[in-house]
């Protein structure tokens, strides 16, 4: 047995989800429940009639990353050869990590909260992480000047989630090109910047910041997931600087192969007709109504400025204990946002994609649970 998996515990959110009932209200999960579109399937089935549904390149085909590279156009990263197709973002995840840090010499830099893959994936590769916790009292905002603060001599990678999971915070127009200048002013070789931009279809303010145009050591990750509702589909990508991308590719070989070359075909159908962003008044609105839901409870929550998840205070520091209970005694889910750090002790990450008549029962639940809590101390 691997001991550096031995020592890692799994999935938190998950084990919670499992729990689910029937009749339970799920604000766990981050899962879209809104449904895809049936004809990029169908076009993409008629492709795979007449050419088959081989391997792709490991790299992926060449018109599905020349549709990606052009969408998001960021300069010096533009080109087909800039990107790689993965068996969804975590793969992109844990292809950075393991090709571009040294375990014996490199530090990662983490911004939290932050949704846990990227300490595990650190955990189990044994390199050195070093954390920058963004706090309740501040809004978790991604301030430039505190996370460059916590940059040590070792630091060799930036992982920033923006909009972020769990909080919803943006980093700025501003604050990216301050990261960008102040790391490319830094002595010594590159730090790599991890911009992991999963919810960057779902931003709800007009000063969001993209790593990948100001910064040329950029590995911007994402994929159609959560852009699209296709969660199940395994579709990912990233994009890398042309000289590291050749390593990176041989790991993604050795790991998973390729991409489905089925799932490609359905990226690129929804590439051509650029639609990655379609739903993000939906989500807006939701965003509004929930809000609304949490005041009417009495709620504290995180203004978020992206993703579609409202972190609420409950101020119980039991945080799991007061999730479980509310499983028990509620049959609502929601996750304990100390998961994702420290400093969200009380605070709970909820999902506002269901239902709104479903979110506003749950915030009332949830609400009802802590005044309980309270009440039973």
């Amino acid at each position: 047995m691997n001991p550096a998996i031995a020592a890692t515990t799994g999935s938190l959110i998950r084990a919670l989800h499992a729990r689910r009932k029937a009749t339970t209200i799920d604000l766990g999960l981050g899962e879209p429940t809104l449904m895809p579109k049936v004809e990029y399937f169908e076009r993409a089935t008629e492709w795979v009639a007449e050419h088959g549904c081989r391997y792709s390149p490991n790299i992926g085909f060449e018109d599905v990353r020349s549709a990606i590279a052009r969408h998001y156009d960021y300069p010096g990263l533009n080109d087909p050869g800039n990107v790689c197709i993965t068996t969804g973002s975590q793969e992109a995840v844990y292809l950075t990590i393991k090709t571009l840090l040294d375990p014996a010499r490199d530090e990662i830099l983490l911004v939290e909260p932050a949704f846990p893959v990227y300490a595990k994936i650190a955990q189990v590769e044994g390199i050195a992480l070093r954390r920058v916790v963004l706090e309740p009292k501040d809004g978790c905002a991604l301030d430039a000047d505190t996370i460059l603060a916590a940059l040590g001599s070792r630091t060799r990678m930036l992982i920033l989630c923006s909009p972020c999971n769990p909080t919803g915070r943006v980093i700025s127009k501003a604050g990216a090109k301050k990261i960008a200048d102040t790391l490319l002013a830094r002595p010594g070789p590159p730090v790599y910047l991890m911009h992991d931009e999963i919810y960057r279809e779902l931003v709800y303010t007009d000063d969001a910041g993209e790593l990948g145009k100001v910064y040329p050591y950029t590995i911007a990750i994402n994929s159609l997931s959560k852009s699209n509702s296709l969660t199940g589909l395994r579709l990912g990508w990233l994009f890398a600087p042309l000289d590291v991308m050749p390593q990176i590719v041989k790991m993604h070989g050795w790991s998973s192969s390729c991409a489905s070359t089925f799932a490609q075909r359905i990226a690129l159908e929804i590439f051509a007709a650029t639609d990655l962003a379609t739903a993000r008044p939906w989500y807006a609105k939701q965003l509004e109504r929930a809000t609304a839901a949490a005041r009417e409870n009495g709620l504290e929550y995180i203004e978020p400025e992206g993703a579609f998840y409202l972190c609420v205070r409950v101020g119980d520091p039991k945080t799991l204990q007061f999730v479980e209970s509310l499983i028990d005694e509620r049959d609502v889910i929601a996750i304990p946002a100390d998961n994702f750090a420290a400093s969200l002790s009380g605070w709970l990450r909820t999902s506002f994609v269901a239902e709104i008549q479903d979110v506003r029962e749950g915030y009332r639940r949830i609400a009802e649970h802590a005044a309980a809590v309270v009440r039973s101390r």
